[in-house]
């Protein structure tokens, strides 16, 4: 089996004496433990994964399969899956799971929601997944930015669906309403992990704050779906995952995906252990039954991993839970 160990090729040249973490650097290392043979890929050979890769090269865009270091981005460029990561590749934040560069981003890119939407429409997207890099620098956090790539890719690429996956806008009010207001089709904001590891895991967001946020944009607007991600293998126990998928509902959030998480260097957060497919399939049977209209759960499972499927899915699932509700008979 070939490697899941892939090079990646940044968009912004940096000095090699710039530390990608340097808040974890005087942190003890954490050995990478050996992966089981459910978790391991292939390493990208197809030729329309280089393709992919060159447009995004060209249209100077960085993208979150390369910055987190995905393991299905071999699977996803080659059929022109790509998640584009706005706001820069340099993150305020400084979680203990992720790979995204931590340090003072850059100033904003005024033209960067035009190339990120002739890059959809180049692609010949269906459906497009936009994220980004926490911006607590930004008095908005990055909202209107969010709002002009929305925007951006509603004029180039009318027929593509967008979905988002944001920040939790923490300390910056009016934010979300402002990127509710662009009406994206699917609203995603990841809670992660459960709230008695978010000291560790997530330290610098609160865990009500993203439920509040995904709260408020069923609030804003119902016909927008709502969809949020855990990660599992980080030392959470099955009655916490539980809880958070039934805090999940309360705020109506309609789609929860569940995955690994994988240790991407010595200096991040340990591995606790690879849970097994046959525990993913038990997550998403309890979820279903919850009521969410859609679950994905795998070991391989991330938030925009395989979403233009899932995406026809959720509003197949949403038609059928309607037309259901049409033909109940009145109590």
């Amino acid at each position: 089996m070939a490697s899941t160990r892939l090079t990646i090729d940044h968009r912004l040249a940096r000095p090699a004496a710039v530390a990608r973490h340097p808040e974890k650097a005087h942190r003890p290392d954490n050995p990478i433990q050996r992966k089981p043979a459910w978790i391991r890929v292939k390493a990208p050979t197809h030729p329309v994964y280089h393709q992919t890769r060159a447009l995004i090269r060209d249209n100077r865009l960085v993208t979150v399969c390369e910055e987190a270091a995905c393991p299905n981005i071999g699977e996803c460029w080659s059929q022109r899956h790509a998640t584009m990561m706005i706001m820069g590749d340099t993150c305020t934040r400084a979680c203990s799971f992720c790979n995204v560069r931590t340090g003072q981003p850059d100033a904003l890119e005024g033209d960067e929601p035009v190339r990120v939407a002739d890059a959809v429409a180049r692609l010949g997207l269906r459906h497009v997944v936009i994220t980004s890099v926490d911006r607590d620098d930004l008095p908005d956090g990055g909202a209107a930015h969010f709002a002009a790539v929305i925007q951006a890719i509603r004029a180039a690429a009318p027929d593509t669906t967008v979905e988002i996956l944001t920040p939790d806008f923490l300390r910056k009010p009016g934010a979300v309403e402002v990127v509710a207001a662009a009406r994206p089709d699917v609203f995603n904001h990841n809670l992660e992990t459960v709230p008695r590891l978010y000291p560790t895991i997530r330290p610098g967001a609160r865990y009500y704050q993203s439920l509040r946020l995904l709260d408020r944009v069923k609030q804003i607007d119902q016909s927008i779906f709502t969809k949020s991600g855990l990660m599992v293998g980080l030392g959470e126990s099955k009655a916490e995952i539980t809880q958070v998928m039934d805090d999940l509902r309360i705020a109506d959030v309609d789609f929860l995906t569940i995955g690994q998480y994988l240790q991407p260097t010595v200096k991040h957060a340990a591995v606790d252990r690879f849970v097994p497919p046959e525990e993913f399939a038990d997550y998403a049977a309890i979820a279903r039954a919850k009521g969410f209209l859609l679950v994905s759960a795998t070991p391989l499972t991330r938030s925009s991993y395989h979403a233009d499927a899932d995406f026809a899915a959720l509003r197949a699932a949403r038609a059928d839970r309607l037309r259901v509700a049409a033909t109940a008979p009145a109590a």
